[in-house]
């Protein structure tokens, strides 16, 4: 057990010092940059992940674990604030995170950094929503299980509708409000844009009888862009819009209400990009391709 832990400090210690080494050379050769923050942030992410198997334990056995996912949330934005220099700036005038649930809140899924934007923006009793099958994943499944993740199985299911039975139900008994990306995979877009809307989130809704909750984040690219290995500092803005609400609608409305979100949240993102960038953009039309990245959040089929 000595030797391990030898072993495990000697790591974090050569890891400490690779890091600060790519920060101080960055100061040269600019694309050291990426690889720096890139190593800072798996490293707080795996330091948060253990965190939070502790903290929902702990959680749930005083009876709190509808809090897990928004203790370990907060613990990761504050922790990549200081290791990358990187913050997600939450406008919420009307205090919507606070004061509506359950609701289902959707956002734009732009890279990996979206974990840190759940960092900043997770209300408390709120849960992403995820495959079945995860579950059987060894610590992520684990941690998934103990902080409260609402499951969706589709395996067993007819339709995407059929599979959102459970999770409505869970959301409706626990008062339990769920984050999911109806985009359905990351774009990576240097251009605000979004990808076509899945619609699994507008049926848990309606099923639900919740609130559609759209929240947009700005257009990061100048901030973390993979293809051009670009990795900085910086405040990225995120704006929480008013709830839509969804009491009296059915599945047929479905379509009308994931389309006009959709075009609302676009709006936004230009706004909000433009404040970010500190300069006009050019509206583009929407991005119809796809991408071969996957998203851990299921919502559902088109």
């Amino acid at each position: 057990m000595v030797l391990l832990l030898g072993y495990v400090a000697k790591f974090l210690v050569g890891y400490a010092a690779l890091t600060i080494s790519l920060y101080m050379l960055s100061l040269v050769v600019p694309k050291a940059a990426f690889a720096a923050r890139v190593l800072a942030a798996y490293i707080t992410l795996v330091a948060c992940a253990l965190y939070g198997v502790f903290a929902s334990i702990f959680l749930t056995l005083i009876g709190q674990q509808q809090i897990a996912q928004w203790a370990v949330a907060r613990a990761f934005h504050y922790s990549m604030r200081y290791t990358t220099g990187v913050e997600f700036v939450v406008q919420d005038a009307g205090d919507v995170l606070g004061t509506t649930r359950p609701a289902v809140f959707i956002g734009n899924h732009q890279t990996e950094l979206d974990v840190l934007m759940l960092g900043a923006i997770f209300p408390k009793y709120c849960s992403v929503t995820a495959k079945a099958q995860l579950k059987r994943v060894p610590f992520l499944g684990w941690f998934m299980s103990l902080s409260g993740t609402i499951f969706i199985d589709r395996k067993n299911s007819k339709d995407a509708r059929s599979a959102m039975d459970g999770a409505a139900h869970e959301i409706r008994t626990k008062k339990q409000s769920v984050y999911m990306f109806p985009e359905g995979t990351r774009s990576y877009t240097k251009e605000p844009t979004l990808l076509p809307f899945k619609k699994g989130a507008f049926h848990l809704a309606v099923q639900s009888g919740v609130p559609i909750v759209p929240v947009v984040v700005a257009n990061y690219s100048h901030v973390l862009y993979i293809k051009g290995l670009v990795f900085n500092s910086g405040k990225i803005p995120i704006k929480v819009l008013a709830p839509i609400p969804t009491a009296n609608l059915t599945s047929a409305d479905v379509d009308a209400l994931t389309q006009s979100t959709r075009e609302l949240m676009l709006q936004e993102l230009f706004s909000l990009t433009e404040k970010a960038r500190g300069q006009p953009i050019a509206v583009a039309a929407s991005l119809n391709g796809s991408s071969t990245a996957k998203s851990t959040a299921v919502d559902g089929s088109k």
